[in-house]
Order: structure tokens, then C-alpha cells, then sequence
């Protein structure tokens, strides 16, 4: 039975990226302090003093229904603005914990999300080139991946925005099989094992070793296949965001367009009532260190019940839903092109994984090392080769292995260099990051805040007028564009809005 009627707008999805930091002189370093320095040089904040309105934010609520302990985070002004740096493209460049993190801004499918990824990359590297000018010497460097090497593992999360009308239940249901075995296209590669698991020379997942249960809010212990963070930043009684933690960061944009785009297909099936594969795993924990480690992608995992399957057919059996639904009720463009790539990564998968080494991350990493040890004679053990992996990953344009690759042309492509660039100082146009985005540039003198529910502003005589944002799907180009072109000052758009 259908659970809703769905509409036709595009899902609101994006992701957030911890980088990691080291410092050049490990003796003096401080990762808290750096983070702040870095994101505090990045040179492109038309309104540096913003706070982040945390107003309608909560982490601690559950999606099976409760509240747990702790403490909301509710910095003082000055903390704020030093923590939060409102973005022109109307995503949001903070520190979280001990790390620089950068939030797309929400987007509407995965090609999006690629451009805006990409150019987070590129705005923590002019933080990083800033503040080396500034201080006249290089003191951090930064890494778009997911561990340090030494048993630590920090985030990449993606979000997803779902109709309330989807249970929970079968969502975790449905998508658990799917999550364990998407590493197998979504992979960063890694060198060895961490977090006391069974050791390894390489793996296909960063991420993997670090998950110790099925089901939990926490986010950096005791980490969940399927995270239970029940807040929505929208309207909580028609929609839940989709907090997923299981995704490695992505330096390759096919691994990435593939991650979140075969995620946001599922969701929609999901959302549709269309049929979707009975499948449950045994062990799912165990299943997501073993499929990691299997670099043929051959290996059989156990379903429930005992019955053996491979990973690439739990994939296949998710596409292969796709393609029936869509086949009889259509789609459009962006979805068929992540269908026709999901079928065409899988087949040469299948065939030798090695095929893709111009496409996906964990295979052109391991084809960069594997090449340098035949070169120089040596193997796994030694220690150049975490360097080598740790090295891919240097968001420095100059330094990064992986732009090595893509200057010369040995990585394939999803965007266009210009929506890249673009992305930096323009929002998307089809969710409300539109509305946030053009007010921080165009009325950065009286932006006060903003959050991904409101935008606020300093209207005079000590009062601050908010304009929320509950609903993703305005605030778009479509509906607010004249309104922000014709206002020509603060005044004139809350007067238009009547707030």
C-alpha cells in the first residue's frame, strides 16, 4: 500500500564534511585553535559578523520517539560569530569540535551536491592560502577525508529530506542492506585497519572499521549504521531529515554523484510505496567490515536466515527496482542518469573493479599506490604508503594526489569546471538556500544571522526581525528572485515580506 502521495518537487538533500587537521610542527599542535583560525581567514564572507541562529535546532531528539540527556548548543554571540561563518551560497562554514567543517547548502540532486562539495574543498583551501599569507608561514594542512591514521575517525554526513508519512522502522528496514554494501562505488580506499579490527593491507572503505552497531543517535562513539537524529530543520510534523553516517568523504565526483544519488532514487521509491527488495542481513556490523575488505567484490555475504549474496547483487537488486518503477511511471533526466551510471558501474565491478580506476576513488587510490610500490620495490608495510593515502586526500590544489589525477585527465568528471566557481558565491536555485543566499551577499551590512530555518535581520533600535524558512521547498529562485531584485533595501523586503 502507498504510505503518501507524493509530489513532484525534487528531494532537498546535501552533506557535511569534517576536514582533518595537522599541524606542520606536531609539538604545537592544537586542532581546536587551528580550526578557528582556519575558517576565520577564509576571505569570501561578505558578512563576517553573522551568528547562527540555533533556535530551531535540537540533536538530541531521537526518531524512535524521545528526547535523550545533554546539553543544546547555545554559544554566547561572540562565540558564535568565532564558530560560524555564513556562506554567499547559502552554506555554512564552522567548527565542529576539533574540525573545520563545511555544509553545502541544500540542494536538489546529486549533480548539485557534487558542485557544491567540490568547491568546499576549494573554500577551505583559500582559507588555508589566507591565513599562510597573513602569518607569513604555513602552519596547517588540511584533508578531505575520514581518519588520522592513529584510531581516530571523524564525519561525513549526508542529509536527506523524507516525508513524515515514511515510517522510520522501514526506512532503517529497507535501507541498512543497501548502506553496508554502497561502499563498493562510494569508497575513498584506505591503507590498513583501525578501531581493533581484523587487520588488512587495503580496503575500500574509510569509514567501515568504525561502526559498532546497527541502531543509535551518537555520531562519534559507538557509531550507528543508521543514525536515529530526529531534527528535521523544516516543519517536523510533514518531514524528517535523513541523517546518514556511513558515507565516506569522496575526493572522486562519480563516487560522490553515485553515493547520494543512488540514496535519494531508494528514498524515492520508498516515499512512492514501490516495491523494494525483502532483503536483511545477518551481523549487518560484520557484513560492512567484510564487504570493505573484498577488493574483487566477489565475496558472498550472509542474509538472514543463512543465504549467501554478494554485494553486487544487494546493489543489483536496488536498481533493479528502480529501473521497474521507473519504467512504468517515469522520471526525470537526473534521475535516469544516475540509474544508466549505477548499472554501468555495477557491470564492470563485476567484470574487474580495476576497470574503474578513472572513476572511483578506492580504485584509482589503490591503482596510484600499487604503481608507486612496483616502482620502488616495496609493499604495504611500509609507512610511505599511508602517507600516499593521507596525501590523496590534501585539499592544497598543488599538494593533493588527487588533483594530480585530474590534472592530468586520469579521474573523470561530473560538473563543468564553471559550475564550480559559480557555487562559491551562488546558491542553488531550487530550495530555500536561494532566498538565504542572495540576502547574506545582498544585505550582508544588515544580516544578523541565519540558520537553515530562518534568516535574520538587524532592522534598527535593537530589533531583530527573523523570516523563516520551515519550508525547503521555497525561498527558490522561482518564488523569491523578483521579490530580492526589487528590494532595495532590508527595509523594503521585510515591508514586501510583512514581517
Amino acid at each position: 500500500m502507498q504510505e503518501h502521495t507524493p509530489t513532484n518537487r525534487a528531494r532537498v538533500l546535501g552533506t557535511e564534511t569534517e576536514f582533518g587537521i595537522a599541524s606542520k610542527d606536531g609539538s604545537t599542535m592544537d586542532p581546536v585553535a587551528g580550526s578557528f583560525a582556519v575558517i576565520g581567514h577564509y576571505p569570501g564572507l561578505p558578512a563576517p559578523g553573522a551568528i547562527w541562529d540555533y533556535e530551531n535546532e535540537n540533536p538530541l531528539l531521537d526518531a524512535r520517539g524521545f528526547e535523550v540527556d545533554g546539553e543544546r548548543e547555545r554559544p554566547n554571540p561572540d562565540y558564535n560569530r568565532q564558530l560560524n561563518k555564513v556562506l554567499a551560497n547559502g552554506g555554512r562554514l564552522y567548527v565542529d569540535g576539533a574540525h573545520p567543517e563545511y555544509s553545502t547548502p541544500e540542494c536538489s540532486n546529486a549533480r548539485e551536491v557534487v558542485a557544491f562539495e567540490r568547491v568546499g574543498e576549494r573554500i577551505l583551501a583559500k582559507s588555508l592560502q589566507e591565513m599562510t599569507r597573513v602569518r607569513g608561514s604555513e602552519q596547517y594542512l588540511l584533508y578531505k577525508n575520514n581518519s588520522d591514521g592513529k584510531g581516530n575517525s571523524y564525519g561525513y554526513h549526508e542529509n536527506y529530506l523524507v516525508s513524515r508519512a515514511v515510517s522510520f522502522d522501514k526506512i532503517a528496514r529497507v535501507l541498512t542492506p543497501f548502506l553496508v554494501t554502497r561502499p563498493i562505488f562510494a569508497g575513498a580506499g584506505k591503507v590498513g585497519a583501525e578501531n581493533q579490527t581484523s587487520p588488512a593491507e587495503y580496503q575500500i572503505s574509510q569509514r567501515a572499521d568504525f561502526f559498532e552497531c546497527l541502531m543509535d543517535l551518537n555520531t562519534m562513539v559507538k557509531r550507528p549504521i543508521i543514525n536515529t537524529r530526529d531534527e528535521p530543520h523544516a516543519d517536523a510534523a510533514r518531514f524528517r531529515r535523513l541523517h546518514v553516517i556511513t558515507g565516506d568523504a569522496n575526493m572522486a565526483e562519480v563516487s560522490t554523484y553515485l553515493k547520494v544519488g543512488t540514496l535519494d532514487i531508494v528514498l524515492d521509491l520508498l516515499e512512492r510505496g514501490a516495491d523494494v527488495p525483502p532483503l536483511e542481513l545477518d551481523e549487518p556490523v560484520r557484513v560492512f567490515k567484510q564487504v570493505s575488505r573484498d577488493l574483487d567484490v566477489k565475496q558472498t555475504v550472509k542474509l538472514a536466515g543463512g543465504r549467501p549474496i554478494t554485494a553486487l547483487a544487494v546493489q543489483r537488486a536496488y536498481l533493479k527496482a528502480a529501473q521497474t518503477f521507473y519504467a512504468a511511471h517515469g522520471c526525470p533526466s537526473t534521475i535516469q542518469d544516475v540509474l544508466v551510471r549505477w548499472d554501468d558501474v555495477l557491470n564492470r565491478l563485476e567484470r574487474d573493479p580495476r576497470l574503474l580506476v578513472k572513476e572511483l576513488d578506492w580504485v584509482a587510490k589503490r591503482h596510484m599506490i600499487e604503481s608507486y610500490m612496483d616502482r620502488k620495490g616495496c609493499g604495504w608495510d611500509d609507512p610511505r604508503m599511508k602517507l600516499m593515502d593521507l596525501q590523496y586526500h590534501d585539499v592544497r590544489a598543488e599538494k593533493g594526489l588527487f588533483y594530480t589525477l585530474e590534472r592530468g585527465h586520469l579521474i573523470d568528471r561530473i560538473v563543468e569546471e564553471d559550475e564550480i566557481q559559480r557555487a562559491e558565491l551562488n546558491p542553488p536555485i531550487g530550495t530555500r538556500a536561494y532566498f538565504r543566499g542572495r540576502c547574506v551577499r545582498k544585505f550582508a551590512k544588515s544580516l544578523y544571522g541565519a540558520s537553515w530555518t530562518s534568516v535574520l535581520f538587524d532592522a534598527g533600535n535593537n530589533t531583530i526581525k527573523k523570516v523563516p524558512l520551515m519550508d525547503p521547498h521555497r525561498g527558490t529562485q522561482s518564488l523569491t528572485r523578483e521579490l530580492l531584485d526589487t528590494a532595495d533595501s532590508v527595509d523594503e523586503l521585510l515591508e514586501k515580506l510583512k514581517v
